[in-house]
């Protein structure tokens, strides 16, 4: 919204107008945000199911962690963004590099032996096997 105002050289108050136009809003343009994981949690009989967004990632690039029932995964992002003019003169290129993490905790302590993952399409599927339960002992109170 553009606003006209003229200076009035017998105000009260002759910074008011130069006060007033350092508070308008700026336009700047702001770095894209940091990359978040995006997560899908479900549950079965024996395992929990996971499917996490990871676009632009390379598989190599993708860290896994399971420590009991927590399950961390981590990954690093980089892109490059180029633009060029119509004369093939590059006129502005951008780098970026991120790290995304997300930690979360499962009900049942997982089974890390036989955990299953893969990555297709920007997607992280992970099948998490629940510990088989040891056998419990009930104890006699005395």
């Amino acid at each position: 919204m553009n606003e006209l105002r003229t200076l009035d050289p017998f105000s009260l108050d002759p910074f008011e107008d130069t006060f007033r136009s350092l508070m308008r809003p700026w336009r700047m343009e702001l770095p894209d945000a940091a990359p978040r994981i995006r997560i899908d949690l479900t549950e079965q009989d024996g395992s929990y199911a996971v499917k996490a967004d990871i676009p632009g990632v390379k598989k190599d690039d993708i860290d896994v962690r399971i420590d009991g029932n927590l399950v961390t995964i981590s990954a690093e992002v980089k892109s490059e963004k180029e633009e060029k003019g119509n004369g093939g003169r590059v006129l502005r290129r951008e780098r970026q590099e991120g790290y995304a993490s997300r930690s979360f905790t499962v009900a049942s302590p997982v089974d890390e032996a036989k955990v299953q993952a893969s990555y297709k399409d920007g997607i992280l599927a992970l099948t998490l096997p629940k510990k088989s339960d040891t056998s419990s002992k009930r104890i006699a109170i005395q």
